[in-house]
């Protein structure tokens, strides 16, 4: 029997259930001003998953590295629901460049 399409699927589904309440809170605290750190930190995963030795690291690093690309998209995407009222808004978050 082979486990890795189970262990990966398994990875998969917490990578991208980890990263939706991150890019709420991260918008809520932060605002889209800190899409660089989810650019490098998902390049690097990237870059690791090119040369890591063995496959599921590989693979999990690769799912990881395109999940945290996406996370930028969907930063974006959760300032526009806040604005539209889907989300609440953090009225304290200062310096965030974002218009409110």
């Amino acid at each position: 029997m082979r486990f890795d399409g189970i262990i990966i699927g398994f990875a998969t589904f917490l990578i991208i259930g980890a990263l939706h309440p991150v890019v709420i809170k991260g918008e809520y605290y932060f605002g889209t001003k800190i899409w660089p750190i989810f650019l490098i930190v998902g390049l690097g995963c990237l870059a690791v998953a090119l040369f890591a030795g063995n496959y599921i690291l590989s693979t999990i690093m690769g799912v990881l590295g395109f999940s945290l690309l996406w996370s930028i998209h969907e930063l974006f995407h959760q300032k526009k629901r806040v604005e539209k009222g889907w989300f609440p808004a953090n009225h304290k978050k200062k310096g965030s460049g974002d218009t409110e």
